[in-house]
């Protein structure tokens, strides 16, 4: 997977402040997001790709753990990025 500037300038621009706003929260949660669901498909068609698994599941904790920062500093922040993301059901 490649991941070209222009796409994370447009997922930063997108869920971020601006484009050049890669330190907050949202922009990064949505950024492995994006990552997880290529990891994801790539997955499926992959089975046995066990590298590519443990890289899946490191990234889930990251974001993970990003999640529970923003529940605890802003729950407002929280639920409008887990509606924009579309991560809950």
């Amino acid at each position: 997977m490649y991941l070209d500037q222009k796409e994370k300038e447009n997922i930063f621009k997108k869920h971020g402040k601006n484009a050049k706003d890669t330190g907050s929260a949202e922009g990064q949660i949505a950024l492995f997001t994006y990552r997880i669901n290529h990891l994801t498909e790539h997955l499926k068609n992959n089975r046995k790709d066990y590298n590519t698994e443990r890289s899946l599941v490191k990234l889930v904790g990251k974001r993970r753990a990003l999640l529970d920062y923003l529940t605890k500093k802003d729950i407002l922040r929280y639920r409008a990025i887990v509606k924009e993301l579309g991560l809950r059901k």
